[in-house]
């Protein structure tokens, strides 16, 4: 094992090996050893603090300082020989369903809880892990349909397994959203996306980027489920924990490693708060029953492109007063609902870096035992903070983590103050374009993928790309674009000249102003395939927007932000424009009569802000139709006022 890591370390070779690198691999070796692990051990099955890679990594900055300079930052496939359609319940992998970690107070209130916490105890969804591919093999082989499926089965219990039922839109078709820590793919996990959706229809087969730096396979049957699944663990991704009442993907810097304003690196935190939650990518029982969705960021420099500020637990970077080391003050509870729009609040505390996956642990397990079961409109973090205070959620997740990790114990403490504090406001930077990175001769290039949507053939391009470029590594933002990185500066031009970037909708911009407001586009799903959806969001988006740049002239980027309905996957509240759909009226004339009728509108929302300065945006207009005719008019006039735009 240590000679297999030394031969891929850029930074070492088998004859110079530094000597405290040298015994942190032996270390591992005999930890591995004394616990006689023939085959990987589950985290969830002990604290994730006795895994011996972890207490590693911890306890030997040596080692983690060099693995963070491999190339690959994406899970690594389990070394057990199985394939993911393999695995069974009453194994060490699962040895319980998550119903069966809940102690018998929380089970009671879902018992008397929401028809969501009634269907959970009926049948966990972890159990999902196992049936997904008993249903994919018993419609492969006729003996069902997916409509003969138990709609708990086939709407609910699926998303489990990263599968979400288009049933309002695409009946029998599924999309498929995967873990993707920090954002990091490969060309090859792009060329794998475009052969698995590439059997599909064009018109249902697409391939999206989120804002949460993840991927959404769209227009999947489910007999192919297997198939891809097998195929995402084989290649160091997972599709486990994705929906529901789960833990989000973990967004992180889309710089991290190669930023020269980087304050620290997120990519191999982001990895092991991941691994823990989803027990390496194979799914982890014990965390499957949250009372409802979690969002955990990792920022790692003062830009905060991780947008920690609407997140449950947001990890800011600062350093200790006293001895300068970079760790996070903690700030939670940030959510958007249909209900509400809540910015994150600070914790009071300052954690250090080794322990931000044993924090987000006991955090996990607090909110699993005593959030609300009742009102799901009530059941996110912030809710709890609330009912109980801060000051005793501070003291209930201090008491729980330091009970998990007596060693640790009075290592939280008081949150740490700026340095920067009182200052000049640091702007958070634009990602598109190149722009030099912290290694000499190297630079990153922000691509445009307006509204993050791909289709198959344009995952093989990109990358191809990817491997011309950037050795194959591609860093997905939460602005729904990509980066490359440790592009060689003498190969910029030749990038920027590539035809996939200058004759169709994907770009690379040559300066700060150039596509003004479609280089800040973002768009959800839209009702062309989510069923809560008010409105088609992603194609009007992208029309919109690149007529309003043929009308207008900016001296500025606007970033401009679309969301089918008020549940705001587009996160409409953080754009400088932000447009949700909503339900608006306008005259006609029905059987010769002048009726005030339904169309499709939007509510505007002006004076959003991310970064080191964040401020939610508020409701400028309600209830405009969204068609151009009315639309373009009303944008136009804030773009002229509010935003300095010029007619053309």
């Amino acid at each position: 094992e240590g000679k297999s890591f030394v031969q891929r370390s850029p930074t070492h070779n088998a004859g110079k090996v530094d000597m405290k690198l040298t015994a942190a691999v032996v270390l591992l070796a005999s930890l591995v050893n004394s616990q006689q692990r023939a085959v990987r051990r589950p985290i969830y099955a002990s604290r994730h603090a006795s895994s011996p890679l972890y207490r590693l990594r911890s306890r030997y900055p040596m080692y983690a300082r060099a693995e963070r300079e491999t190339a690959a930052f994406v899970t690594s496939p389990p070394n057990d020989g199985l394939k993911a359609s393999e695995r069974e319940f009453g194994t060490e992998y699962w040895p319980k369903t998550g119903n069966e970690y809940l102690n018998e107070e929380t089970i009671e209130r879902a018992k008397k809880g929401n028809k969501m916490e009634k269907m959970k105890l009926a049948k966990c969804g972890s159990t999902n892990f196992k049936e997904v591919h008993d249903f994919a093999a018993a419609i492969r082989e006729g003996k069902t349909t997916w409509e003969e499926l138990d709609i708990d089965d086939a709407d609910l219990r699926m998303k489990w397994s990263g599968l979400f039922h288009r049933r309002k839109r695409t009946p029998g078709r599924f999309m498929m959203r995967l873990k993707v820590p920090n954002g990091i793919v490969t060309s090859e996990h792009m060329r794998f996306f475009a052969k698995m959706i590439g059997r599909y229809p064009v018109e249902v087969g697409v391939i999206d980027i989120t804002t949460r730096q993840n991927i959404q396979l769209r227009g999947i049957e489910l007999q192919d489920a297997t198939d891809i699944i097998d195929g995402l663990q084989e290649r160091g991704l997972s599709n486990v924990m994705t929906g529901l009442d789960n833990v989000r993907n973990l967004v992180g810097n889309p710089l991290a490693g190669i930023d020269p304003h980087e304050m620290i690196d997120t990519r191999p935190i982001c990895k092991e708060i991941d691994n823990m939650i989803t027990n390496e990518g194979v799914g982890n029982p014990a965390l499957t029953n949250l009372p409802r969705k979690f969002n955990i960021a990792v920022s790692g420099s003062r830009d905060d492109f991780a947008h920690t500020t609407i997140n449950d637990i947001g990890l800011v970077p600062c350093p200790n007063k006293e001895t300068g080391k970079i760790g996070f003050n903690v700030i939670v509870g940030g959510y958007f609902s249909i209900k509400r729009a809540a910015e994150s609040v600070p914790m009071g505390i300052w954690i250090e870096p080794e322990d931000a996956v044993a924090f987000c642990e006991s955090m996990l397990y607090v909110f699993r035992d005593n959030g609300e079961r009742g009102d799901r409109q009530k059941a996110r973090l912030m809710w709890l903070i609330e009912k109980w205070g801060m000051d005793t959620f501070r003291d209930n997740i201090i008491k729980d983590f330091e009970e998990r990790n007596p060693d640790r114990k009075g290592k939280i403490i008081d949150s740490q103050p700026e340095p920067w504090a009182g200052g000049e406001v640091w702007q958070k930077r634009d990602l598109l374009g190149a722009h030099p990175q912290k290694q000499d001769g190297l630079s990153f290039v922000g691509v445009g993928i307006p509204v993050g949507r791909m289709l198959p053939d344009e995952c093989n391009a990109i990358a191809d790309i990817a491997d011309k470029y950037s050795d194959g590594e591609i860093r997905l933002t939460v602005e729904q674009n990509l980066i490359l990185p440790n592009v060689k500066n003498d190969m910029v031009d030749a990038l920027l000249n590539e035809p996939l970037f200058n004759s169709g909708k994907f770009f690379i911009p040559r300066d700060s102003i150039d596509s003004p407001l479609t280089r800040g586009l973002v768009s959800c799903t839209g009702a062309q395939f989510c069923g809560l959806a008010m409105i088609e969001t992603k194609n009007r988006a992208y029309e919109l927007s690149k007529l309003l740049e043929k009308n207008l002239k900016l001296d500025k980027p606007v970033r401009i932000h679309w969301t089918g309905c008020p549940n705001s996957c587009g996160q409409a509240q953080i754009a400088d424009i932000g447009l949700m759909g909503g339900p608006a009226r306008v005259e006609k004339e029905v059987d010769g009569k002048i009726k005030r009728v339904a169309v499709e509108g939007v509510n505007i929302f002006l004076g959003g802000r991310v970064g080191e300065d964040p401020f939610l945006g508020e409701v400028y207009k309600k209830g405009i139709p969204a068609d151009f005719e009315t639309l373009v008019p009303v944008m136009e006039e804030i773009l002229v006022e509010k935003f300095g735009a010029k007619k053309n």
